[in-house]
Formats: structure tokens, sequence, C-alpha cells
């Protein structure tokens, strides 16, 4: 049986990793325009500066930009507009106590599709200090090193 092969995202947030300690993961649903998922198929989306707030029982994606669709008309999208995200009642409630504790945040890793959907992959990170993020980057140095000792080492035998 073969598998079915992986689908892309959409659109990537990397700065979402490098800024913040990823606490948990969700999967929401997005609530769009017929333009905004044109503009999407087209690859015209862009997260890098998004976050997401839970307001009064519901939860937002804010700053996601999806550029307008080109051969739209009158009715075309605003490419900064707030969306709606869909989540269980269950799922909203345990975001609220999440994002409650101060230095949390819910920060969208990825927009995908599933099923012929939308979906976002939402996270609640812990901000990183600047420690924390040098202490990466030395990590991911050293691993890089060792890497290419092994395979040195592996191409001299």
């Amino acid at each position: 049986m073969a598998k079915k092969p992986a689908i892309p995202d959409i659109a990537g947030n990397p700065k979402a990793k490098r800024d913040y300690h990823i606490v948990e993961l969700f999967e929401a649903g997005l609530v769009l325009r017929g333009t905004e998922v044109k503009s999407l198929r087209a690859g015209r989306g862009e997260i890098r500066d998004a976050f997401a707030r839970v307001e009064n029982g519901e939860v937002w994606l804010y700053n996601a930009h999806i550029e307008e669709y080109r051969f739209g008309n009158w009715v075309n999208h605003e490419p900064r507009a707030k969306r709606k995200l869909l989540l269980n009642k269950s799922e909203i409630r345990k975001l609220f106590g999440l994002v409650a504790v101060k230095g949390n945040a819910l920060v969208p890793l990825s927009l995908y599709w599933k099923n012929g959907k939308v979906k976002v992959k939402l996270a609640v990170g812990k901000g990183k200090v600047d420690f924390d993020k040098r202490e990466d980057i030395k990590e991911r140095d050293s691993d890089r090193e060792l890497k290419r000792a092994m395979m040195h080492q592996y191409k001299g035998k």
C-alpha cells in the first residue's frame, strides 16, 4: 500500500520556534472567504508576524497576511483581516488557561491543507530570552560539527 505524498505547508512561521519554547500544539480550522481560499491555493499567504488571541470564548488569528486574489472583483477580502479559528469549547477553555499564564503566547506555526480545508497548527509558546537563543545556536553548531566529523571519519575508512 503506497503512502500519500506529504502535502507541503501553505505558509510557515520560522520565527516561532526561534522565539518560543513550544509548550503544547493544537490544530484549528480557519474561517475563510472564497477569494482567500483561492489566494492560498496560489501560494500567497504569510503568517510570519501572526498571533492568536482568545476573546469572548472564541479564538481569533491576527496579522496573517493573505494577499488579495488577483482576479477578485469588488468583493475581494482585506489582506490582514482578523480571522476566526475553529476549535472545540474544551480546547478553547484549555487554551485560555494556558495563555493566561504570564509569558505564554498563542502563535501559529503553519497553514496547511487537510481534506480540502485550510488548517492552522497553533502552539502555546513560552517566550525565550536572548540567553536561550544563544544556547540553541551553540547546540545547533555543535551538532553540525559532530555530524561533519562523523561523515569525515566515515568517508576516510
